[in-house]
């Protein structure tokens, strides 16, 4: 008995003292007691634990079958354990996911509801590098971005708004529906993604869908018969805001494989652009990368080879809080202002190919219109003009609109008053944008935000 840890050694004194031949061990209450105290104490499987339970067996210490039970759950239930821990962790997470909204398909659960807790998806983070390397590490740097990230929450719910309407639209546009049932499916979709309440959170701008040669800022009148063509590629460029913080992001549709050339080009020429773009890099530098990529597409069509073009009087740009264009372009051809972009700006980021001249110029019957951001009072001699400008300082502020958006809000016999605002100036017209005729043009766009220890692209998802 001497050489049993002290506990046992006592229990065997103990038990032999009593007389009992028939029990010259331990007795199953006991044994049970002792081996409930070692499983709080030791953990299951512990050596010193095995060693007394081997020892105990050549001194003839029997126990009975609730004892060798009890032994069977101290010594040996270490999996046992281990999978009651991993079914109410399983259980716990399965609650939570319970709990938490799934998106409905088709999507009718808006954002806000299925993130509750404000942590929206973030976007693609590029880390800086060369001169700007040291901002990844920067404590300082890191505190600007935590005091940045109410903005960047707005933005990222607009973003994932946007990724999933886009999805959601991916899913189902096709040859032979027309531009009106494709544009109205995908705003209704994303304003209930967004949850649009008034000027705090809504749509930034027009859905534009423009085919062929017309390059942008086309979106279909009240009236328009247009339908979606198996040969046509279609730019769809549509925006999210939460409290006028804008995600501006576009791609191309297009069904005829011989377009892929065309399309490949202006997404390559975007993510160049993006990855040129940063604190301190100079705009028209952006401007020569994108360019080289561009340009160094052919596409083939109908036996004829064309260069993809940039289109040279298109841009990318700055965006503000309820300003689309904030002042700053990024060109997308060689040339331009040596201008610096700046920690904080939020920038679109987009080009435009085409087999054409690579120059667009305004086209008729005209669909977009928007506030001028910095008109201050002027006065106006005609009451439907009046009470047209207090519908768009309602419904749309300085944000971009369009004459079905007009008739949604209630408006008849506008026409008149609308062109009396563009001619005082207080709203400005963009007509559709045009290469020549016959030729085709192709669009990628996502929105970033350089923020003070990384670049963020908001708008990136799975499909581009």
């Amino acid at each position: 008995g001497q050489g049993y840890p002290r506990r046992v050694r006592e229990a065997v004194v103990s038990t032999q003292s009593t007389g009992d031949d028939k029990t010259p061990g331990l007795d199953a209450p006991t044994a049970k007691k002792n081996k409930k105290k070692k499983k709080k104490k030791k953990p299951a499987g512990d050596t010193q634990e095995e060693g007394i339970s081997e020892e105990l067996k050549p001194e003839g210490i029997e126990v009975e079958d609730g004892a060798d039970q009890a032994e069977g759950e101290a010594g040996g239930d270490a999996p046992a354990k281990k999978k009651k821990k991993k079914k109410k962790k399983g259980g716990a997470g399965g609650g939570g996911g319970g709990n938490k909204p799934q998106q409905t398909d088709p999507p009718t659960i808006a954002i806000c509801d299925l993130y509750p807790d404000g942590e929206f998806p973030l976007g693609e983070i590029c880390q800086y590098t060369d001169d700007n390397l040291w901002r990844t590490s920067s404590q300082e740097m890191k505190m600007k971005d935590f005091a940045f990230e109410e903005a960047l929450k707005e933005a990222r719910q607009a973003a994932e708004a946007h990724r999933q309407v886009r999805q959601y639209v991916q899913s189902w546009i096709k040859p032979g529906l027309t531009m009106v049932e494709i544009c109205e499916r995908l705003e209704e979709c994303s304003r209930r993604m967004i949850k649009e309440n008034g000027l705090q959170a809504g749509l930034a701008f027009p859905t534009g869908c423009s085919i062929n040669h017309c390059a942008a800022h086309y979106t279909p009148n009240p009236g328009d018969k247009t339908v979606l063509m198996y040969d046509d590629v279609c730019k769809i460029d549509f925006g999210t805001h939460v409290n006028g913080r804008i995600i501006d992001c576009a791609w191309t549709v297009h069904f005829n494989p011989k377009f892929d050339p065309l399309v490949n080009a202006a997404k390559a020429a975007t993510n160049m652009g993006i990855k040129c773009a940063g604190i301190d890099a100079r705009l028209n530098e952006i401007g020569e990368a994108i360019q080289e990529v561009m340009e160094s597409y052919e596409v083939e069509l109908d036996g004829n080879t064309y260069q993809v073009k940039c289109i040279r009087n298109l841009n990318g740009h700055s965006i503000e809080p309820y300003k689309i264009h904030a002042g700053k372009t990024v060109p997308i051809i060689k040339g331009g202002e040596a201008i610096k972009m700046e920690e904080g700006e939020f920038y679109a980021i987009e080009t435009f190919g085409s087999t054409g001249k690579g120059m667009v110029h305004d086209d008729v019957d005209c669909s977009h219109y928007m506030k001028n951001f910095d008109i201050g009072h002027v006065p106006i001699r005609i009451n439907r003009a009046k009470g047209l400008l207090n519908s768009i300082n309602k419904n749309f502020g300085t944000l971009a609109f369009c004459k079905r958006w007009v008739e949604r809000a209630g408006e008849t016999k506008y026409l008149l008053a609308l062109k009396h605002l563009c001619d005082l100036g207080i709203v400005n017209d963009y007509p559709p944008l045009v290469d020549q005729k016959g030729c085709y043009t192709a669009q990628m766009e996502h929105t970033i935000v350089l923020r003070p220890t990384c670049k963020e692209v908001l708008s990136r998802g799975d499909d581009y």
